[in-house]
């Protein structure tokens, strides 16, 4: 995150913040599986193979290729655009998105939560770095691991602030998954068509930046 700038920083805990509000609606209306984050879904993958319960393991390894071909998808997109073109990504978010709220407005929501598991895959190619992901998303423990490790620097004379930015892209996603299960308690399923207009809006906003940067 150091080399993030401030605007920077402020996208990550956003998108964080999106990501943990998509994973709780994905939650709770896959009843127990997830949408972005692949380390539980891997954990589940791991305890369906041992007790012989197929149908869950099918369920996480089929959510974890979808992710990973979301991945594939951005990375592709960040590639032949330009990684700072972070607009055209978040476009590419935008409408598998939007395309997996309609189909599980529809009634579709095995073909709705495969479109939104890649777009969360999507979303890691946001910040990404010269074919690396620059910042993680839609996963905290490597953030939680930095947060303690920036401290024990500060007490030890480094840099007193340091773990700020980091505490405030991993408090995204809990603020986000409150809300996203808060949102699904009143609109079920619906409660996707919000985080997509909140990456819509990012979308733009990001656009507008680039587009500031590119003329000056």
């Amino acid at each position: 995150m150091k080399d993030q700038s401030h605007s920077g920083v402020l996208l990550a805990a956003a998108l964080s913040g999106l990501a943990g509000y998509v994973d709780a609606v994905g939650f709770m209306t896959l009843g127990g599986f997830f949408v972005s984050f692949m380390s539980g879904n891997s954990t589940r993958l791991g305890v369906g193979l041992a007790t012989g319960v197929w149908s869950q393991a099918t369920t996480a390894a089929s959510l974890i290729v979808l992710f990973v071909l979301g991945v594939v998808i951005g990375g592709t997109v960040a590639r032949r655009v330009g990684e700072e073109r972070r607009s055209v990504v978040l476009t590419a978010e935008t409408v598998f998105l939007a395309l997996g709220a309609l189909a599980c407005t529809l009634g579709w929501p095995a073909i709705g939560m495969s479109l939104v598991v890649m777009a969360m895959g999507i979303e890691n190619a946001v910040l990404q770095r010269q074919g690396d992901v620059g910042v993680g998303l839609t996963y905290m423990t490597g953030t939680l691991v930095r947060i303690g490790q920036r401290i024990a620097t500060a007490l030890h004379g480094g840099p007193r602030w340091e773990w700020a930015p980091y505490l405030a892209l991993w408090a995204g996603l809990p603020i986000g998954g409150a809300l996203g299960a808060m949102s699904f308690v009143w609109l079920g399923v619906l409660a996707l068509w919000p985080a997509t207009g909140l990456t819509a809006l990012l979308t733009l906003i990001v656009g507008l930046r680039e587009r500031r940067r590119a003329s000056a």
